[in-house]
Formats: C-alpha cells, structure tokens, sequence
C-alpha cells in the first residue's frame, strides 16, 4: 500500500509541474532583481515577492495542467481556477499590503534594538503577479506537450 502511495506521489506531473514553475520562478528572481538595480542579491532565491510571482506561477501551472488532462470545463478546473484567483488576489492585494504595514512598524519602532525588524518584501505587484501567471501558465502548456 505504501508503495503505491509513492509511485502515484511521483507519477503526478501536476503537481510536479507546479513545483517545477515555482523552483523556476525562484531562480529567475536574482536576475530579474539585477535588471531593475544593477545589483545582484542571491538572497532573492528564497525571498518571496520580487519578479516574477513563483506563487502565482506555482498554482496557475497546476491550474491550467489539471484544464489540460481534465478539460477546461472540468469541476477540476473550475476549482484550480477558483484556487488561483484567490492565490493571485492574495499576492498582489493582501500580502503587498502586510508588507507595507511591516515597513511602517519597522520605522515606528527603530529604537527598539532588541527586536527583530519585520519583513517588508512580502508581496507584489500586479505586473510580478501576472508575469507569474503566464509563466506559470507557459510552463504547463510546453510541460504537457513534450512530456
């Protein structure tokens, strides 16, 4: 039984696509990064905001993977769409706002050397978003049509 458990784990290319556009994305980011400053930040390998979103590009590849093997008029798809549209939302609305709460508590509470500062790059843009959503989206159709 557990065998079985670890071959069908393996032997889902949804999700791996997934994992695949958001491991992607993240090695994109230091790059992306140096193109808008001219400086190169490794640190962006494992940050979250910046370009391109690996959240978004995560779940529109499982997204437009499941509308591929089960139809665009699936259940199935209507709930990974429903899933991202929310994701996306998130990422460019209510996170991107935490992180601008972060940078206002950060400059209130300066004096105090005992805490740690929060963390300000939570978010992004809606062009990081949908930058991730495309690729997220590209990755799944190339994956699905060579593999």
């Amino acid at each position: 039984m557990q065998s079985q458990v670890w071959r069908e784990l393996i032997s889902n290319d949804v999700l791996w696509i997934g994992v695949a556009a958001s491991l992607l994305a993240q090695l994109v980011k230091p790059f992306t990064y140096w193109l808008s400053t001219h400086k190169l930040d490794w640190r962006r390998l494992l940050s979250t905001g910046g370009m391109p979103s690996s959240h978004s590009a995560l779940i529109c590849a499982i997204a437009t993977s499941v509308g591929i093997d089960h139809g665009f008029d699936s259940a199935y798809f209507a709930i990974a769409t429903a899933v991202a549209m929310i994701v996306t939302y998130d990422a460019a609305n209510v996170r991107r706002q935490a992180g601008f709460h972060a940078r206002v508590l950060n400059k209130l509470t300066v004096s105090a050397d005992e805490q740690k500062p929060l963390k300000e790059d939570l978010g992004h843009t809606w062009g990081e978003v949908t930058v991730g959503i495309v690729f997220g989206m590209a990755l799944a159709i190339i994956w699905k049509a060579f593999f």
